[in-house]
Order: C-alpha cells, then structure tokens, then sequence
C-alpha cells in the first residue's frame, strides 16, 4: 500500500485538485453539520423531548465518544473493504444514523442514533484523507487532506447556522432532516466520482496495528490530541469569555464565531499548503506561533477590538495544524496507514474533551481569564511533543547512516 499511497494516477498530475477531492469535502461538510449542529438546538431538543439542558449536552458527549471509540473499531471490522466501497458504505451508515434522528421518539433512542452516527466520523475521515492523498501528485497531499477537512470548516460557517436557523423555524428534527438529504448528495457523488482505486494488497490487521503502536505514531497522535485540547480548552468557553470580559452583547458574539470560522477554514488550507512545503518546520512554527497568540489573548481579551482580531488570528493558527499533523501519521505509518488515519480523529475528540474539562476546572479554581494561560501551556507540550517527534527521526536516521 505504501507505494500506491504515494503515487498519483497519471490523469490528475496537471496540478489541478480533482473533481473527486469536492464529493469527499461534501462528505466532510455533512459531518461537520451532524456533530456541531446540535449545540445550537439544545433547548429546542430538551423541551422537545422533557429532559434537562445537561442531559440533552450528553448528546454531544456521546457523539464525541462514539467517534473516539466507534472510529478504531470500525476500522478493525472493515478494513478489508475496498476503500471505495468503505467510503459508501459508511456514507450510508451517516445517512440511516441521521433518519434515525429525525424521527427518534425518545432522549435514549436519539443518543443511540447520534452514536451510530459517529461511528462513521472518524473511518470516513480516516479513508478520505488516504484517497484524497492518492488522487493527487505526491508534493500537493497535505493540500488535498486540507481540502478534505475544509469541509469540517466550512461546515461551522455556513452549516451550522443554516442548520440551526432551520431547526428554530422548523423543529429540530428538520435539520437533522437537511443533514440526512445532505448525506443523499454526498453518496451519490461518491458513487460517481470517486474512481476504484486499486490496492496492490490489502495490509494484515497485525500490521494496521504494528503502524498504530509505532511509539513515533503514538508521539504525534498525543501531540494532536495536546493541540485539540488546546483549541478546545478556550472554544468551549469563548461566549462567556467574550461577553463578560470583552463586553460584547450575545448578538456580537455569533458574528465573532462566524469571523473564527473564516479563520478557521483559512488556517487549514494555509496549513495544507505550508505541509506541502515543509512538513517540519510548518508544524513547529505554527505551534509556536498558536502558543504566543493564546498567551497574547489574556491581554487582548479585555480590548473589544483586539479580542476579536487575536481571536481571528488564534483560528488561523489553530487549523493551520491539522493538515500537517494527518500528513505526518500518514508518512509515519506508510506501510499500514488506515487504522491510525482513522484513530487520529479518536485522539483529536478525546483531546477536545479533555480540553473542555481542563478549561471548566480552570474556570472554578483560577476565573475565566485564565483559561487562554492554560490552552497557551497545551499549546507549548503540543510543541514539544513535535520537537521531540522530528529529533527522535534524526537521531534514528544518524543511527543507521553510521550502521551502515
């Protein structure tokens, strides 16, 4: 597998991303609206279904644990699968998961249509990265996976609130319905677009499992999941944050979210490109970079107008890590790389939870200006993690220069 990961088909070397690479990023924007459409609802699923605003906020805790443990898993079963016929059969699953929803008659019912759901998240993600790689040529992958997640992004500024204006005007039970057509969309353009890519042969599962357990594997996936729980430490908390330290109204913040958002799908595609260039010094830069812009956030946070151009920046910096971090499991697990592509979005969610928890129990202990000191000390391990990721390679490739 390794060689045919690395070669292009001939048909797509004009420099070009292909028409494919969109069908993948409409899977992606569907997903994206799946697993953040549901913060927007709570209070119209809660009264909906007579259950508390925390109980129906363990909508997005079992979304988020279906995709950490679900993704592994599903791999495991299906890795045999042609990736082609891989890819429609978990479109399907993400489409049945989302009807479900639509009609689930119960709080218990919902959250298990919302965990089968998730389970296609990571796999999908997972699958797409490794085609959207093989469709292009070797210098433009960290681009093409960018595209990829770029529908996660895109789905946060246009989606999410396309999403969520129709379930107020609807119920939220449309917009899980407009998900589920958008899901419709996505298959048939996999189905059409996405050409049978042939696999010389299919790795054994003991070596999809020596890849995932290459501690150099293991290194960058901690190191991702450092990152997440970065981003997400502040992300959780960034309305009250907003309002009661910058002093914006709640009607100023939505705007501010969708200026993040922007940002946002900026710094993946910036974060593709800059991988594409140099994998190493992309990712150390931008941790860096992503660490001194939290540490300036304590200060900006107090200026209206500061706040909102520092938060700008942060989205950009924040992102502009993913693509790389894809890229460099993929390089570390070339001969196998499935299960750990897949199992790096079970780290990203566990490190956004983590993030969440670490921020509410900075917020209990030390206030809510502290929370960007800590997302800024994530940040920093996250750095290290890279450091010592590529200085652990040089020293192993001295090694055998001297050995041999």
């Amino acid at each position: 597998m390794s060689s045919a990961i690395n070669q292009a088909p001939s048909s797509h070397k004009k420099g070009r991303f292909p028409l494919p690479l969109l069908c993948l990023t409409a899977g992606a924007f569907a997903i994206g609206m799946t697993e953040f459409i549901i913060m927007g609802l709570l209070p119209n699923v809660a009264n909906d279904l007579g259950v508390t605003i925390p109980q129906a906020g363990q909508l997005i805790t079992s979304y988020a644990l279906g995709v950490a443990f679900g993704a592994p898993l599903l791999t495991i079963f299906t890795h045999k699968v042609p990736q082609k016929k891989l890819l429609i059969l978990l479109m399907c699953i993400f489409i049945v998961g989302n009807a479900l929803s639509v009609v689930a008659p119960s709080y218990y019912l919902l959250i298990a249509a919302r965990v089968m759901t998730a389970f296609a998240h990571g796999t999908f993600l997972g699958v797409g990265s490794i085609i959207a790689a093989r469709l292009v040529a070797p210098e433009k992958r960290a681009g093409a996976v960018s595209m990829v997640l770029a529908g996660l992004t895109i789905a946060n500024i246009i989606g999410v609130p396309f999403g969520t204006f129709i379930g107020q005007q609807l119920g939220w039970r449309a917009s899980f319905g407009a998900i589920t057509i958008m899901g419709i969309i996505s298959l048939i353009g996999i189905i059409k677009f996405i050409p049978v890519i042939r696999q010389e042969h299919v790795p054994s599962l003991a070596k999809e499992f020596r890849s995932l357990i290459n501690p150099q594997v293991l290194l960058v996936l901690v190191t991702g999941a450092f990152g997440c729980a970065s981003l997400f430490s502040v992300f959780t908390y960034i309305t009250p944050m907003l309002e009661s330290i910058s002093g914006f109204a709640e009607h100023s913040v939505t705007w501010i979210l969708v200026l993040f958002g922007f940002g946002v799908t900026i710094g993946n595609m910036l974060g593709g490109r800059l991988a594409d260039w140099k994998l190493k010094p992309a990712l150390i830069i931008n941790f860096a970079v992503l660490a001194v812009i939290l540490s300036l956030l304590t200060v900006t946070l107090s200026n209206p107008v500061l706040a909102v151009i520092t938060i700008f920046l942060w989205g950009i910096a924040a992102f502009g890590i993913m693509p790389g971090i894809q890229i460099r499991i993929m390089n570390l697990a070339h001969e196998a790389p499935l299960l750990a592509t897949t199992s790096s979005h079970s780290a990203l969610n566990l490190g956004n939870a983590s993030g969440a928890y670490l921020g509410g129990v900075t917020i209990t202990y030390m206030g809510l200006s502290s929370v960007p000191w800590l997302a800024a000390c994530l940040a920093v391990l996250a750095l290290g993690g890279v450091i010592l990721s590529f200085g652990l390679e040089k020293r192993r490739s001295q090694l055998v220069a001297v050995q041999s």
